[in-house]
């Protein structure tokens, strides 16, 4: 719970949230954009063979899990300690996030099932990540 409590107050303190304002927003707009956004980041999971993975987040089906591991694998350690410098963590804390998140993320950015390359990701992830965070905030059990 370590994890999402230092994600909750890095983003709970800016009320007005703004996705695009918020550190987590920004690293994961920089490891989009650095992996050649949705489309390049398919195809970094294509070739780190877990391309049937990527495809059930884009997909209108259930979504696969990643491990921490996995995602290390994929994205290398670049982007990783690119993402960790800007949150201030450290890089295998950012590979957790990602395992965890990064499905979602990705599935809200396809709600069609189809990469479009012409979207706004930037504006994409800005809108999505206060609702994100919102719900995780809120707890999984309760209604």
């Amino acid at each position: 719970m370590g994890l999402l409590d230092t994600l909750l107050s890095m983003v709970g303190g800016n009320s007005n949230a703004e996705g695009a304002g918020h550190p987590l927003g920004s690293a994961l707009g920089s490891l989009l954009e650095k992996s050649g956004g949705m489309q390049g980041l398919m195809e970094k999971f294509q070739q780190g063979g877990l391309g049937d993975t990527f495809a059930s987040w884009v997909g209108t089906g259930e979504n696969q899990g990643i491990s921490a591991e996995q995602i290390q694998k994929v994205l290398g350690s670049e982007p990783l300690q690119a993402a960790a410098s800007k949150l201030g963590l450290d890089p295998s804390q950012i590979s957790g996030m990602l395992a965890e998140y990064l499905p979602m993320v990705v599935d809200k950015l396809t709600p069609t099932g189809k990469i479009d390359g012409s979207s706004n990701l930037a504006g994409g992830l800005a809108s999505l990540l206060p609702s994100l965070l919102s719900g995780l905030g809120g707890g999984r059990g309760s209604a």
